[in-house]
Parts: structure tokens; sequence; C-alpha cells
């Protein structure tokens, strides 16, 4: 069945999942649902202990069994220990068929591979994976489906009961002796564990793994004891800086300086730049120097941001330290600037349902007035696709992408016009991620193109001459000028995953691919 943003879903995949084809973004709005609870095993005997020796204790008190599935964060990204250790006890223990339910997977997690290859894992739901575990699922190897939801679809999924997890793990960087969990004030900081908040309301048993318990209480907690059934206390749980990644830093790239300059023109030059106004911005060189030069503007105007959400790097700390924004609105730390910038006023705390959960009475995604992102590839119907390269190999995560596009007044995406020899502004994208009702500006190193749907952003550009403006068809066509118009990837009859929309629906699907080369 063809979709809205013109995708065909297979009848075998849409029976299999129960689910149905995107119907576009707002397709589900005010449709109310009853909201999963989790099965709860009271503590009242006050010499009860919550502390368990090791993992295998902790999953065999949890009841573990073959099918289960397990909740992870990845607060640690490429310094995560925790989901290794974990299943490593899952595999000696020999459970199989089991379902990972993590916020996102990557490189830290490439030893889980001969787990998928011997059928102790067999289904992955994650915002994305990189590494081999994406090689792996792109050429098979994956007994069952990969499901790539958003960070707001992930939420969604657990609260509508669609997943259960039988048994979450929380990394958690100081913990007291009754759960209540932290993500500052150890020895493997993260800052925040905004994506367990949904494990810790929904997850039929929760394990605190720490390496650094503290007195009780630790308060303020992230997570709270009432939500916690066992706490284990392990060497090491992640790796500090290891979760700062090359992304995170100030670039002197031309390309990207020069894509930086055109979207803070874009900003500066849209009817949402005032006093007060809503920001979100990801971690690429381009998005750090553009807030740097939004900040000096900022200043000439006298004009704050009102609040920043999501992710949060030293440049948004930074704007804080300023005084140039009220309140940072944290979901995740990209590097230690951030993590060490939690522990401050005015930089809060808040869940990833809080976040961009499309099923909840109002998120913070739908305040904002401008998101900047980033896209693997646009195609000309404004369709964004940042799981899939343009090999065909999953290779990136949906993260909050879908969620903010759809959230904010206005959403730009920066793309180099090329991604080395490959057009990154083509005809069709190889996979929809984000749909194009979502985005209205597409920033490139060759010029600026707005949606036309949004006539109102065109006027206000149309005459701005530092915004060099062309048609995203005339994008296309200087890309394929430069490198030729690219052969479409080959791919196999499988489907080895899907795209969720935000709301749940399908936006696509993954196919495995024809040829592949493993790498060591």
């Amino acid at each position: 069945m063809r979709n809205a943003v013109g995708r065909e879903i297979p009848d075998e995949i849409l029976a299999l999942t129960g689910k149905e084809v995107f119907q576009g973004n707002n397709y589900k709005d005010g449709v109310e649902f009853h909201k999963q609870g989790p099965i709860v095993k009271p503590v009242m005997d006050h010499n009860t202990s919550k502390l368990v020796g090791s993992i295998r204790e902790a999953l065999e008190k949890c009841g573990a069994h073959d099918g289960m599935t397990l909740g992870f964060h990845h607060h640690f990204r490429d310094g995560d220990l925790v989901v290794n250790m974990v299943m490593k006890e899952v595999h000696d223990m020999g459970f199989k068929d089991i379902t990972i339910c993590a916020s996102s997977l990557g490189k830290a997690h490439d030893a889980l591979l001969p787990y998928i290859e011997d059928g102790t894992i067999v289904n992955i739901q994650s915002s994305g994976v990189r590494g081999k575990i994406g090689e792996a699922i792109s050429h098979g190897k994956l007994k069952g489906l990969a499901t790539m939801r958003s960070h707001g679809g992930r939420i969604r999924a657990i609260q509508t009961g669609e997943t259960t997890i039988d048994i979450s793990f929380v990394g958690a960087p100081t913990c007291d002796d009754y759960g209540n969990c932290k993500g500052v004030g150890g020895k493997s900081d993260c800052g925040v564990l905004s994506y367990s908040f949904v494990d810790g309301n929904h997850a039929n048993k929760v394990v605190a793994v720490t390496d650094c318990l503290v007195p009780f209480p630790n308060y303020p907690a992230d997570i709270n004891m009432t939500k916690v059934d066992y706490v284990c206390v392990v060497d090491q749980i992640g790796i500090p800086e290891k979760i700062a990644t090359g992304a995170a830093k100030p670039t002197t790239d031309v390309r990207k300086l020069t894509m930086a300059e055109y979207c803070t023109q874009v900003v500066v030059n849209t009817p949402y730049f005032k006093d007060g106004f809503a920001y979100q911005t990801g971690v690429g060189g381009a998005s750090i120097a553009s807030a740097v030069s939004l900040g000096k503007i900022m200043k000439e105007r006298g004009i704050k941001m009102g609040f920043a959400v999501g992710g949060m790097s030293k440049g948004m700390c930074d704007l804080l330290d300023e005084g140039l924004v009220g309140k940072l609105l944290d979901t995740q730390d990209f590097d230690m600037d951030a993590v060490e910038s939690v522990k401050r006023p005015n930089h809060h705390r808040i869940s990833a349902g809080a976040y961009a959960n499309p099923f909840n009475k109002g998120s913070f995604v739908n305040k904002l007035d401008y998101v900047i992102l980033a896209a693997l590839e646009v195609d000309v119907h404004f369709n964004c696709n940042v799981v899939v390269g343009s090999d065909g190999i999953i290779t990136g995560a949906q993260g909050g992408h879908p969620d903010a596009a759809q959230g904010a007044k206005c959403t730009i995406v920066i793309s180099p016009l090329m991604q080395g020899r490959i057009p990154a502004i083509c005809t069709d994208v190889t996979t929809v991620t984000t749909p194009g009702e979502s985005v209205d500006i597409v920033v490139t190193d060759y010029g600026v193109a707005v949606n036309p749907r949004r006539q109102d952003l065109l006027e206000a550009l149309r005459d701005v001459d530092t915004v060099p403006l062309k048609t995203i068809e005339e994008l296309r066509d200087i890309a394929y000028g430069i490198a030729g118009e690219p052969k479409p990837v080959q791919f196999g009859d499988r489907v080895v995953g899907i795209i969720e929309a935000r709301d749940g629906t399908i936006m696509d699907v993954v196919r495995e691919i024809k040829e592949f080369t493993y790498s060591d």
C-alpha cells in the first residue's frame, strides 16, 4: 500500500506489524488512547534490600526468560558499557529470542554482533544503529525486524503498550541503595537520564546499574526509587570522555562555515526571530558555528532566546553563561561542558517524553520557533533521510529529527550539496525518515531552498542579499551536474527494518542489500 510520502509498504509487513501506512503528520492528532501501566511488586517490609550482587542475580530476580524485551538508554553514547555487560550475561545464561528496545545503539555496541548471529537477539527497536550492528541488519543477519523510531516515537510505543519492556537496565552515574538515580556526581557522569524516564514509569522491572553507590537519599533524583526494583553495583558503567563525538567541535571547514552563515541569515530574516524565541540545534560543525554567529547578532539587536531544548553542547551552554538564553531544557549531553552545566541554575533536566512524545498533551517541540537539523539526503519533495547511507547500509539514527521537524514553526535542514562524491540533494532519498511536509528550508553550500508550502518564508527571504535562494530542483541539478545522477542502491526483496513515523504508522521500509562486503 502506498503511503503519504509515496512509499510502497508491503502488505505482509502491515499484517506482521499490525500497523497502518503513514497518512500525514496530524493523522492521529486528538485520538485518545489508554496509557499502559507496568507490573509493580510492592516493597512494604523495611528490611527489604534492593541491592543485588551481580547482573546475573538481577536477571534471575527479575524473572528473565526467552523472548523478553530489554530496555536501555544511550546517554553514555560511544562510552556506553552497560548494554554489552548485560547482553553478555543474557547470552551466557542461554536466553534466546531477545528484543532490545534502546533509545539508540552505536559503535560501542559492536560486541553484540555474535548475539545477533546466534539468535540471542532477534529484534531491535531503536532510534537507529551505527557500526557493525547497522551493517549486520542491512545484510539480513537479524532474524526479526529492526524498528527505527524517533525519540518521541519510543515513548509513544511504550506508553501505548505497543512495546512492553520486561526489564530495563538504567546506567546511573550515582545511585543510592534504594534506587534513586542521578546523571551526575559520580565517576561516569553523563549529565541527564532523560531517555530512561519512560522505562522507569512503564517497564515491568527496573534495574539501576551504577559504579558509584552514594548515601541515601540521592536527591533530587532523575529516576526515583519508587520506580526501581533492584540496584547493582559494577566496576564501570561508562567512559565519560567518549560521550563527546567528533561532530561536537567548532569547524574551520569553509563549506560548513558558509552553510552556518546562510543558516544564521535565514533565522534573523524570518518572522520568528524576536525576543523570547525558542530554538533547537544539533552538534554538527555548521550548527555550532551558526549558534555562535547567531549569538553575536542577538547581542547587537538586544534579543534573547527564551529557551533552547534537546541535546546540549558547549555552544548552547556558553549562550546561557552570556545571558543570551533564559533556560536550557536538556534531554542529552553531547560533551563534558554540557554535563557540567547541568548542575547550574536555569539548565534543567526534562524527560524525553516532555521533549517530543507525540502522544502526550503537548510536548516542548510544539513550542519551538526554529530547529536546525542535518540530513544524509534531502530530495526534491523535501523528504529527509537520516538513517540509511547512500550505499544502503543503516548508518544513522532518527533521534529527535522527525519530532522537532514537525513541531517547530520553522524547520531548517543543513546539508552539503555533496557528501563526498555523492549528491546529497537528489530526486528521491534512499529512505524517508522525516516527511517533506515537516521541512521548511534546506540550506546548502550552494544556496538555500524554501519549501513551496511556505510562501510566507519565501516572501520574507526573497530580497535578502545574504541568502542565495534557489529552488530545490536547481540544487539537485547542480549536484547532478557535478557528479552525475547516482545509480539507485540495489536492494533484495526481504524487508529487514521499518522506519516508523512519530505516530507509529510506517514511513518507509529498509530492505536487505543485494551486495555486501562485511568489514572486520
